[in-house]
């Protein structure tokens, strides 16, 4: 079976412009004084019930096996959804303009489709080859379009208005759909939601503390997703945007209080 990867980023840039511009203008700036750009905290909140309660009922019992088991016991769940999701990486590195990263993850995916048996060994990473992780919010912030208002959605959890239309377009223009194999198009939905399971499973303790130990699960969620999202798209809180991390919330300013001051009698 023959399949080309030039169709996609002909796909996806046919919605590229219209997109932008809708999505320019629906990132307004937070309301002065706001500390977040969260005009929708009532609904998210909401659907952060929702995914808390998901995780409880099924997420959080179903990694406890998996954490359970021996190391690497579960690295080929990991290994074949990782290089299913990596056509749409190549196309992403390609709308950025980097060709190196581009180029790597296109080798990663033919030498572990081929000789990685589908994906389900990373030959390529033992060859020096890592993953070079990108997504179509992460090109729509090389572009300049904002961030815009943080959001909390159902079963995806935490994002932005920008990264919820980078969802929306990796998941629709998936260019796996050309260039993937039988077994990978069968079976790339389910490694994914495996890989989800792996890695609750292995960064469990952290994930109970943020979701069932903090006094606003909620508050924290999104304090840690805007900090370690800007940080992997090397953004700082611009002038529209109030920097969500500059400063703790929770702490108390020790020199707010001056305890040798005298007490009024």
């Amino acid at each position: 079976m023959t399949h080309s990867l030039s169709s996609a980023p002909r796909k996806v840039l046919r919605v590229l412009a219209p997109l932008a511009l809708a999505l320019t203008a629906a990132c307004t700036a937070p309301q002065s004084g706001a500390e977040f750009n969260d005009p929708y905290e009532s609904v998210n909140r909401d659907w952060h019930a929702f995914n808390k309660g998901l995780d409880r009922a099924v997420l959080r019992p179903a990694s406890r096996l998996t954490e359970a088991a021996p190391d690497g016991s579960y690295d080929w769940v990991v290994n074949f959804s990782d290089n299913a999701s990596l056509p749409g990486m190549v196309v992403n590195n390609v709308l950025q303009g980097d060709g190196q990263a581009a180029a790597q993850n296109t080798m990663r995916f033919i030498i572990n489709t081929t000789i990685g048996m589908g994906g389900l060994v990373d030959w390529a990473g033992d060859m020096g080859l890592p993953e070079q992780s990108s997504d179509f919010g992460q090109t729509l912030a090389v572009w300049g379009v904002p961030e815009g208002a943080y959001l909390e959605l159902p079963l995806i959890g935490p994002s932005t208005e920008r990264d919820a239309v980078g969802e929306v377009v990796d998941l629709v223009f998936n260019p796996l759909d050309s260039v993937g194999t039988d077994a990978q198009l069968r079976y790339s939905t389910a490694a994914r939601a495996g890989e989800i399971v792996v890695e609750r499973g292995d960064f469990g303790n952290t994930y109970d503390e943020i979701l069932y130990d903090s006094a606003d699960s909620y508050a924290q969620t999104r304090l840690l997703y805007l900090q370690n999202r800007r940080f992997e798209l090397g953004e700082e809180a611009g002038e529209t945007q109030i920097d969500p991390y500059a400063a703790d919330p929770y702490a108390i300013d020790p020199y707010a209080i001056d305890p040798y001051e005298e007490l009024p009698q």
